[in-house]
């Protein structure tokens, strides 16, 4: 960022969190301090396939290690923390947090191994962080989660704020938001407001997390038979609720799923969550419970593959088997790309006999986020002079900054950027200037950034249309093939009709390549490239699939 703001100005940039739900990572630079908020990963689409997370590129956190004074987390959530472990893994830094973001944090490193590099420090509301020319305040504010704080970064040229996610929730389970502080914050000045994007396209309030908290008690109150409750473990407020309702409504609980597991055991141990001993049954005793005083808690509301309520509605689980007498909720909405895995678990457990309650026919999900009526009361607290907006796809983005000029933003005074983008800021005069590195990096069992675009187009070409391994043994030196080639294919043509298409092919490659070994040229590289065009062009002419060709050549 050096090399595109002046010494005077504050550089505000997104690694990741533009144009996207998720990856939020956010940096803002004054000559050698540099404040990173929040470091979270995105779970990917049923596109790209086989891989885990995606992360930022971190290159600019670690070229500039030096002058990072502090990775400030606002709230818990994968989108958030989830970057943690590959950050810590490639620099060191001091993390601030609330106590919940923390317990959840080292859960995460303790797998990774990597707890002993890491450098905590618990925050709250009244926490300032002074730095040599920047200082960090908070405030809480109200989302699905505790311990959830907006960002006041103060600098020479004013204050930039981040909103962290937020609503605005009159009658929360948690804390309070710090309208006040706000306020307050608002009347000192602000230069740059950076705002939660993703209900841009909502126009109402968003629903109270207590009115989630009064239909899942009716649900307990209604329902005679076991119910199947699942919901994002991370939803710490929406778990605390479910424990409530079971204890009002005397039900015993089993949980399934090791992150919602973790979530109970950090939400108990630091308060959030409290339940007599017995509330929760191991899931061992199971069978001894009467299924109609049970309610099993679970993930597995975004239809993942292996979360316990898709082997549920797949039959695979080991210890559940759907009844005609369950209720299976799914507290919770679809994140984009996986509605599909969402309605086909909704379909098999219909199915099955379960009565499925989801949110769009009953209220028993309501999002973290602020609406456009919520974003409005943001601004008019805020009192922004420049304007950000983050954490968003683009639409969500546009619409965002059409709801800041509504709220008396200048119009020229909104900067819709992409991650990388830099807004070089003063107390008169913001401007967009150079760009940081900010790339998507994919993430599997192979490893950090092993998996590249090509991979991942190999990875969608195999699933599409299938492979063709073709083995065969040449001598060059008298210019001969010395069998057919050899052809097995797989994701594609396993009838009658294929063994003829394959005897075909074995013909037309044998010519192809008997041909190109009487040139001069004819090399390995010249035969894998025959092979590939030949079988390629006669694959798709013949059955209209392009499969991945992997030749196989024995030179004797």
């Amino acid at each position: 960022m050096d090399r595109f703001i002046e010494r005077h100005e504050v550089g505000v940039a997104a690694i990741g969190g533009m144009g996207e739900i998720g990856k939020n990572t956010y940096a803002i630079q004054y000559q050698d301090e540099i404040i990173i908020i929040d470091a979270g990963v995105k779970f990917p689409g049923d596109n790209i396939l086989g891989i885990d997370y995606i992360i930022p590129d971190y290159t600019y956190i670690v070229n500039n290690i030096d002058k990072v004074k502090a990775l400030i987390i606002t709230h818990g959530h994968e989108d958030h923390i989830g970057g943690i472990p590959f950050l810590l893994k490639q620099v060191s830094l001091p993390i601030y947090a609330g106590p919940l973001a923390i317990g959840l944090i080292q859960s995460k490193l303790e797998e990774h191994n990597l707890l002993a590099k890491a450098e905590f420090h618990e925050i709250n509301e009244d926490t300032v962080l002074q730095f040599k020319n920047l200082s960090v305040e908070f405030h809480n504010t109200t989302h699905s989660i505790p311990d959830a704080f907006g960002v006041i970064i103060n600098s020479p040229q004013g204050k930039i704020v981040h909103t962290g996610d937020f609503k605005f929730d009159f009658t929360p389970v948690g804390e309070p938001a710090n309208l006040y502080k706000m306020a307050k914050v608002g009347e000192e000045g602000v230069l740059c407001l950076l705002s939660d994007s993703t209900n841009s396209e909502r126009s109402e309030f968003t629903m109270s997390e207590k009115e989630v908290g009064h239909t899942i008690s009716d649900i307990l109150r209604t329902v005679k038979h076991r119910i199947i409750f699942a919901t994002f473990a991370s939803n710490v407020f929406r778990v605390k609720q479910v424990v409530e309702a079971c204890i009002e409504h005397d039900r015993k609980i089993v949980v399934f799923g090791r992150s919602m597991e973790k979530a109970i055991k950090i939400g108990t141990d630091l308060g959030y969550i409290k339940a007599p001993k017995d509330t929760f049954v191991d899931p061992k005793r199971l069978k001894q419970i009467d299924p109609n005083k049970l309610l099993i808690l679970c993930t597995g509301t975004q239809g993942e593959e292996l979360a316990a309520l898709t082997r549920i509605a797949h039959g695979t689980h080991k210890k559940i088997t759907i009844m005609p007498t369950d209720t299976v909720v799914f507290a919770s909405s679809a994140i984009p790309g996986n509605a599909v895995s969402i309605n086909k678990n909704i379909d098999l457990l219909s199915k099955l006999g379960a009565n499925v309650i989801t949110s769009s026919i009953n209220n028993v999900h309501t999002s973290g986020h602020a609406a456009k009526e919520e974003q409005k009361l943001m601004f008019r607290l805020i009192k922004p002079k420049y304007f950000m907006p983050i954490h968003g796809e683009y639409r969500m983005q546009v619409l965002h900054a059409k709801t800041a000029v509504e709220c008396d933003v200048k119009e020229e005074n909104t900067f819709i950027l992409a991650n990388g983008d830099i807004l070089a800021l003063t107390q008169d005069s913001a401007r967009v200037t150079g760009k940081i590195e900010a790339n998507d990096v994919y993430v599997d069992g192979l490893g950090i950034g092993d998996i590249g675009n090509v991979v991942i187009k190999d990875r969608k070409d195999l699933s599409e249309n299938g492979v063709a391994v073709v083995s065969l043994v040449v001598n060059f030196k008298k210019k001969i093939l010395l069998a057919q080639p050899d052809i097995i294919v797989r994701g594609f043509g396993q009838d009658d009709n294929s063994k003829e298409l394959i005897k075909e092919s074995k013909t037309i490659l044998q010519e192809a390549i008997a041909n190109n070994l009487l040139q001069d040229s004819a090399s390995v590289f010249t035969i894998r490239q025959i092979i590939i065009e030949t079988l390629v062009n006669h694959l798709e002419k013949q059955v209209g699939r392009r499969p991945v060709v992997v030749p196989a050549i024995i030179e004797i």
